[in-house]
């Protein structure tokens, strides 16, 4: 717990029913919990975090690993707006962002690695005949993607809520989906692309298609649109990327890592009289006369304004009894994601001979995982702390499940493919020498390895699912019609720190106005 915070608890002996206005309780100690609780602290409200691990910051987090304090998640932003760097500046560290390497990134295919187009959406690409295109699709998939450009524009637009594997493959082709969209769904999200929401992962994509009068048009659109908006709120120099560099978006981090933005929010709230309480799992909610009464298991946390900032299930189930229409809106978890991170001595590696990363196409034979990264390749704060020869690999495992009649990439009648079963630490270490090996073109052995470590994730990342769109906007309704409650995270927002801290406080000042 936080020595320093002020302790509220004894609010829970006040009798039920007592006002407390100017009072809140904020459960989940994630970025988005502790967004919440700078909006509320910012506003003079008394507010108090409960988190139920003993870490802060959730997806945020970080490890140590051969020495090097390394992000155990997250470790860029997307660049589409100047959330982040708005609150980087507002925590004074925004002279850390920094722009990842130029090297780009690649993907794995079935009959080999190809570099990754230089602009795309979630590996949809801006032209289908740039260089990096071609080489992937080839001629007949250049072909095929390129009447896009002659197609209606209400393909793909008119339905309701459309998959990114149904509007890629009505408007540029399967092989678009299978060599370029598929690997980059799969690296960043986690998923199938038959399950995501196209709405949910790229907002307005499908409304600028109707405005442009193409895919490809829409995704330059939005890539113009990214810099625009990120322009002078980052650092110099910020690069394109989703996940890894040249995969969608544009991205930057943070010199140090990702988690240093927990680490200067934290300061921040303990500044503003935040009390911190972690190792503290909210075990019950319930309504009262004044507010909203959170029971852990040493005590109880009366408030006026209550936030609940946990995974979609558990929320859901926090909140059922007192608002029970939630009960019908809970989604389903995330996929369980294992990230196994090698730091290695290893000169052959200084050439960066995969740039930045390489994802990894679903039907790529003899690899399991969905992504790598080569961290002193795409930071150079890192490559400096590190010196030459020593590199830092990050392997990614876990993909989602397709809907049920659906193959991988959304045909129907095949089987659905499950995800990888539960492994041990010491199986994922052995799969990630082979996976590097393979994916590098460099031996990757035990003998190289100076440290590893192994970070699960379960259920961290939410299908942003079809129908998500309808589910998100029922929960903002029943929060709205209660006036003293808001749910939030990126089971809500999107996933991504962008969509986040965009959309935490937005629902915040919802509340408290």
């Amino acid at each position: 717990m936080d020595a320093g915070a002020a302790v509220t608890s004894a609010a829970g002996t006040a009798a039920e029913g007592t006002s407390r206005d100017g009072t809140a309780v904020v459960v989940g100690g994630g970025i988005s919990g502790l967004l919440a609780a700078r909006e509320f602290a910012r506003a003079g409200l008394r507010t108090t975090v409960l988190e139920a691990s003993d870490a802060w910051g959730g997806c945020v987090g970080s490890h140590a690993v051969a020495g090097l304090t390394l992000d155990s998640g997250a470790e860029s932003f997307a660049t589409r707006t100047a959330a982040v760097a708005d609150l980087a500046a507002e925590l004074g560290i925004a002279g850390d962002i920094v722009a990842p390497n130029p090297g780009g990134a690649w993907v794995q295919l079935p009959d080999g690695p190809r570099e990754l187009p230089k602009t795309g959406v979630l590996g949809i690409p801006a032209s289908p005949w740039d260089p990096e295109v071609r080489r992937s699709l080839g001629l007949l998939g250049s072909l095929r993607a390129s009447m896009d450009a002659v197609l209606p524009a209400s393909l793909g637009t008119a339905d309701e809520a459309t998959s990114v594997s149904a509007l890629v493959r009505a408007r540029m082709g399967r092989r678009v989906l299978d060599r370029l969209v598929a690997p980059v769904v799969g690296g960043v999200h986690s998923a199938d692309p038959a399950v995501l929401d196209v709405d949910m992962v790229a907002p307005g994509l499908r409304a600028g298609i109707r405005r442009h009068g193409s895919l490809a048009a829409a995704v330059a659109a939005q890539r113009r649109g990214g810099a625009k908006s990120s322009a002078g709120a980052a650092a110099p120099g910020t690069g394109s990327s989703a996940g890894l560099q040249k995969a969608g978006a544009a991205v930057a981090g943070l010199r140090g890592g990702m988690h240093t933005l927990v680490t200067a929010l934290l300061a921040d709230l303990r500044r503003r009289g935040v009390t911190l309480l972690s190792a503290t799992p909210a075990r019950s909610v319930r309504r009262t006369a004044g507010g909203w009464r959170v029971t852990t298991d040493q005590d109880t946390y009366d408030a006026g304004l209550l936030v609940v900032a946990v995974e979609g299930p558990a929320a859901a189930g926090l909140l059922e009894e007192s608002l029970p229409e939630l009960a019908g809106l809970r989604p389903e978890a995330g996929p369980d994601v294992s990230l196994v991170t090698l730091v290695v001595d290893l000169p052959a590696l200084d050439a960066a001979p995969r740039g930045t990363g390489v994802l990894v196409a679903p039907q790529s034979p003899g690899v399991q995982a969905k992504a790598l990264t080569h961290g002193t390749a795409k930071w150079a704060w890192l490559a400096d702390r590190t010196g030459p020869g020593r590199h830092v690999l990050r392997l990614s495992y876990g993909r989602g499940v397709a809907p049920v009649g659906t193959t991988e990439y959304g045909s129907p009648g095949a089987a659905v493919p499950r995800s990888e079963p539960p492994r041990s630490d010491q199986e994922l270490f052995r799969a990630a020498l082979a996976d590097a090996s393979a994916l590098l073109s460099v031996p990757v052995t035990a003998g190289d390895v100076v440290g590893w470590d192994v970070v699960r994730w379960a259920g961290a990342l939410p299908f942003a699912s079809l129908g998500h769109k309808q589910r998100v906007a029922a929960v903002r309704s029943v929060c709205a019609a209660d006036g003293t409650l808001a749910v939030v995270g990126g089971w809500l927002s999107g996933n991504g720190l962008a969509a986040i801290v965009a959309d935490t406080p937005r629902q915040v000042r919802t509340l408290l106005a």
